[in-house]
Formats: C-alpha cells, sequence, structure tokens
C-alpha cells in the first residue's frame, strides 16, 4: 500500500540531491522519471528501489500500481513535491530512484561482444544517444571516460531511452582500458576525422570503439587506440557530433559483421549484396544474401538446407539470432 508523504519530508529532500553528480556518487543511487523508463527498467529486470509518485499518475499508470502491489516502497507525493524532485520542466508525476550498477572492464570485456567508450564525452545528450545506439546496434557494454559525464545523469538516462538498464556500464581512464581490452583480446579502435575511411575496417575481432569529446576529439585516448577511423563526408561540414558520427560507426559494425544480428534483418537489409562468408571454424557456413539461406557442409560434402533458421519466431524477451562458429568476413 502506497505511503503518503507531506512536502517536508526528509526522503524528498534526499531524491532531490540525486541530481547533483556528488550526491549519486556518494549514496550510489538515481533518480529517472517518467512511466516510459519506468517500464524499460522493469523489462530490463532493473531492480528499482522506491516509487514516488502524484496521485494522479498513481492513477493513470497501471505499471505503478503492480510494483506498488508486489512490495516495491512506493510514496505519494504533492504535485508540488514532484516538481521538487524532478529535472524536467513539466514534471511527469513519476520519479523512481535505483542503485547504479557498474561492471568491471575484465567483465565488460569477458564476452567478446562490441563495445563503445565514451571518450570524456561531456554533454548528456551526446552520451545518451551513444547508449541509445549502442544498445541498438548490438553492444552489450559500455565504457564512459573518467573525466566525462556522469551515465546517471538524469538527461543521460532520459536520452539513452532505456539503454542504461540493458548495457553493461564501466569507468575507466585510457590506460585501464589499454591494459583490459590487451588482456581480453579486444582491438581498441579510435574514430576521428583524420583517421582511416571506416569502410576499410574488417570487424572480424572483438572491438571496442572510442568516440572522442565534442570539442577535443580523442585527446588522451588517442595513445591506447590501434587504429584511427573516420567517416568521410561529401559535403562542406566541418565534421559531425559525437553522436552522430558514433551512431554511424556502431550501424557500419553491425552492417559489417561485428555481431550477429535478427535473421528478419540480415534478409531484408542484406538482399542487394552477393555473399559473406565464415572462416577458422570446423564447419563452414554460407550466407546467401540473395536466397536468404543457410547452408552447411555436411559429413559426406552433401549440402543441407537450414531456411527454417531464417523463419524462426522472434521471442517477446529479446531476439534470436544466427550464430556461427567463427568471424563474418565480407568479400
Amino acid at each position: 500500500m502506497a505511503t503518503r508523504l507531506g512536502v517536508h519530508a526528509e526522503r524528498l529532500k534526499s531524491v532531490a540531491a540525486l541530481q547533483s553528480r556528488k550526491e549519486r556518487r556518494e549514496s550510489k543511487r538515481f533518480a529517472f522519471e517518467g512511466p516510459t523508463l519506468l517500464e524499460e527498467a522493469h523489462a530490463g529486470a532493473f531492480p528499482i528501489e522506491e516509487i514516488y509518485v502524484t496521485q494522479a499518475a498513481y492513477d493513470q499508470t497501471p505499471l505503478v500500481r503492480e510494483l506498488d502491489r508486489t512490495g516495491t516502497p512506493t510514496f505519494l507525493v504533492e504535485p508540488a513535491s514532484s516538481a521538487q524532485i524532478s529535472d524536467l520542466a513539466t514534471p511527469t508525476g513519476i520519479v523512481a530512484v535505483a542503485a547504479v550498477r557498474f561492471s568491471s572492464l575484465e567483465e565488460l570485456f569477458a564476452r567478446g561482444e562490441p563495445a563503445v567508450v565514451l571518450a570524456d564525452v561531456g554533454d548528456p545528450a551526446n552520451a545518451g544517444t551513444l547508449l541509445r545506439s549502442a544498445d541498438a546496434f548490438g553492444c552489450t557494454g559500455a565504457v564512459c571516460g573518467s573525466l566525462g559525464v556522469d551515465p546517471y545523469h538524469p538527461k543521460v538516462v532520459r536520452g539513452s531511452m532505456g539503454a542504461v538498464f540493458r548495457l553493461r556500464l564501466a569507468i575507466s581512464d585510457p590506460a585501464a582500458l589499454a591494459n583490459a581490452a590487451a588482456a581480453a583480446g579486444v582491438r581498441v579502435l579510435g574514430l576521428t576525422a583524420k583517421g582511416e575511411p571506416l569502410g576499410a575496417q574488417r570487424w572480424d575481432h572483438p572491438a571496442a570503439l572510442v568516440v572522442g569529446h565534442e570539442r577535443h576529439g580523442l585527446g588522451r585516448w588517442e595513445a591506447c587506440c590501434e587504429r584511427l577511423l573516420g567517416i568521410p563526408m561529401a559535403g562542406p561540414a566541418e565534421s559531425l557530433s559525437a553522436a552522430v558520427a558514433g551512431s554511424i560507426a556502431l550501424y557500419e559494425a553491425t552492417r559489417r559483421g561485428a555481431r550477429p544480428v535478427k535473421p528478419e534483418v540480415l534478409s531484408r537489409e542484406y538482399s542487394g549484396l552477393r555473399k559473406v562468408k565464415t572462416t577458422g571454424g570446423k564447419t563452414r557456413m554460407v550466407y546467401s544474401a540473395h536466397s536468404a539461406t543457410v547452408s552447411r557442409p555436411g559429413a559426406d560434402g552433401s549440402e543441407g538446407d537450414f531456411k527454417a533458421l531464417w523463419q524462426r519466431p522472434i521471442s517477446s524477451g529479446g531476439f534470436s539470432s544466427i550464430r556461427v562458429p567463427s568471424t563474418l568476413i565480407w568479400l
């Protein structure tokens, strides 16, 4: 049963203080607001410690009532109190509190999945968009530079559209990143205007893509990058924002095989390509983009048809993907 709070409750002061980076760091908690982020956190099984909600929002939001019923501490507050703990000009009436969650670099790189590195990115909007793109394009982790914006800053959380609830997040400096990546066999690739054309990169090894600061570029992170990549531009614009450039590069990495994608996406997006093959495994699987089939030589040298793999339903809790025994190489 939700508990009603007065306008001077000490709890409200504690929640309002979470707008400060210092308070988030010391308390190891953060606040986020609105029904959409609440749904994303709940769907991602991200533990929610408390909910502060106006009576109107409580009545209009089934998930709030469900969480209240199942034991999440829920507090009814006046609209004025909701405005006090919100960082929005127009409060939503729902503010949730949760514990920050960070992984070590070793944990983040352990699965050999692609990751994005925010090299001291300072703008919360850029950082949130980069995390959202990383989540959309198959990254499972993100490293945030120790001198950059806090990934649990309210604007970053909001801009990520729930990605902070799904990604493994780590805080690092360049030296620690370089050591952890080397130990895990992960290539560190920097994104900069002066880099080699992005399209020339072969994504045949686990990689961490480093996206630089809006004004200062890679800065201190450039030394830990084994290769620098750039996005060729035909127009007169001098540069792209960190969020736009990083999103383009993450899409290109996925398109070029850095991570398996949904079978439906492969058959739809790659219909104009010739073929992709895998190398380095005991078996050899060939993706034929024109017919959207997958075949593998049998023990007798014959090829078995695997069309059914492309027609598997996508589960509501995630997606199925075709995983191959080695890395995709574009011909």
